[in-house]
């Protein structure tokens, strides 16, 4: 653990840090000194979270920050919040997510729920925290994206699934978005002189609750699999490994994904991730960060509203 006074420890955001691999992110980086905001809608949940990091790091700062990611309007109220109460942001880990709704469901501004959560809030949150990440020294982004990005498709013409909603084809596709944005960030951020890196990481297959919503989806296919995930998957903190590694290791650089090592990059120790070619594609990254800022109203600006 690396001690620092309360008052200059670097800031670090972790959303959805209730539970799973948000939390063990959390620990990990209060365990490295950092001041962390458990971002998350529940605040009986995220009480308890921050009792879980302090429980884990005595010495650890952390505070729960409501952020619903199913409204625009909560990202822009916690960020505004953040804009007002802190200097500047070192972490942002944009963890939070969901997995294969059974049904057709949409957020609060109309979006199917996953690629609206999973990504759209995210896209937003990430511009309205611009301000802050610009003012920090060296500061990291990081995008959670999966395994599952390899069989998405970014349906530019139907992205809500209005035409034929299919629950696992919308969850691909929020991942590959996550996989996109981190590219782009990236070069938005050379191109006009932010000062941010910006990485993805996936934790293979790990053992959360995410995969409740998924099982219901896919009865049977999802109970099999549910049977087999302990023997052929990794338990969250483990999974969180890859996470941390992009959002503290000195051996990481701009644009990079990391990953497991192991079994088909399933579990293990973090590494270079492979992205499917379709991830590879400037065009559509492109095309999606467009997309992105046409639906959110992200501004990319890095002055902070007054």
């Amino acid at each position: 653990m690396h001690d620092q006074p309360q008052a200059t420890a670097p800031l670090a955001v972790v959303t959805g840090a209730t539970a799973g691999l948000g939390l063990e992110t959390a620990k990990g980086l209060a365990a490295h000194g950092y001041r962390v905001i458990v971002a998350a809608r529940n605040a009986d949940k995220g009480a308890l979270a921050c009792h879980a990091i302090r429980t884990h790091v005595p010495r650890a700062t952390v505070r729960h920050e409501a952020l619903d990611l199913d409204s625009l309007a909560s990202v822009r109220d916690f960020a505004a919040r953040l804009n007002q109460d802190e200097s500047s942001l070192a972490r942002l880990i944009n963890n939070a997510g969901i997995m294969a709704l059974p049904r057709l469901e949409r957020t609060r501004d109309g979006f199917e729920r996953q690629w609206g959560v999973n990504f759209l809030g995210h896209f937003l949150l990430t511009s309205e925290l611009l301000p802050l990440l610009a003012a920090a020294a060296s500061p990291r982004v990081v995008q959670l994206s999966s395994l599952a990005h390899r069989g998405g498709r970014i349906a530019f013409d139907d992205p809500n699934g209005e035409a034929n909603y299919d629950p696992w084809q919308a969850y691909r596709q929020s991942k590959l978005a996550m996989l996109l944005f981190a590219q782009a960030l990236q070069k938005q951020s050379d191109a006009r002189q932010w000062g941010l890196v910006s990485l993805a990481a996936h934790p293979g297959l790990s053992r959360t609750a995410l995969f409740d919503d998924g099982v219901r989806s896919r009865p049977i296919v999802g109970s099999v699999f549910k049977l087999a995930l302990p023997l052929i998957s990794q338990s969250a903190a483990e999974g969180a490994r890859p996470i941390l590694h992009a959002a503290l290791s000195d051996t990481v650089g701009p644009g990079d994904y990391i990953g497991p090592d192991g079994l088909g990059e399933t579990r293990g120790a973090p590494r270079a991730a492979h992205r499917a070619r379709h991830a590879r594609d400037p065009a559509v990254e492109a095309r999606l960060w467009e997309l992105a800022c046409d639906l959110t109203g992200a501004r990319w600006d890095t002055t902070a509203p007054a």
